[in-house]
């Protein structure tokens, strides 16, 4: 009887163990470079189609990374199989939203996944989406001043 509640026990933690490791490989990191400082923070939101990309409030999930070093990750976890695309800026004053000057042009740094070019606005989705099967991937973005 005792040995059947200790293999029972190993077993169930076992279990639990590689559940957490599943659910944790199955994640996007976003190491987002080219800040121009360690100032506020760097909002990353991830998209799962064309009719949202990139508007403010329509991300499928939203992440705030810290900066240390010119550097920042974002990291999304628990994501499903799928097309994604990233968009993020560096809220320099923490700010929730990007910020925009004369004829719309952003105040901070902002990138997209895969680095498109965005001269006269974001680029489409199809530009900045990338294939997600599952597991750990990493998709750097250089933010652009």
């Amino acid at each position: 009887m005792r040995s059947f509640i200790i293999t029972s026990l190993l077993f169930g933690l076992t279990a639990v163990t590689t559940a957490a490791s599943a659910q944790a490989a199955d994640r996007v990191s976003v190491p987002v470079s080219g800040l121009r400082n360690d100032d506020g923070v760097v909002r990353c939101g991830l998209y799962v189609g064309p009719e949202a990309f990139p508007k403010a409030g329509q991300e499928s999930r939203g992440v705030i990374a810290k900066i240390k070093g010119g550097q920042a990750i974002c990291v999304f976890n628990g994501l499903k199989a799928g097309t994604y695309a990233v968009a993020a800026f560096h809220a320099e004053n923490n700010e929730t939203q990007m910020q925009y000057g004369m004829f719309g042009k952003p105040k901070e740094g902002y990138g997209f996944s895969r680095n498109p070019p965005s001269h006269m606005g974001a680029p489409a989705f199809a530009s900045a989406a990338f294939d997600y099967a599952g597991g750990a991937q990493s998709v750097p973005i250089r933010l652009t001043y």
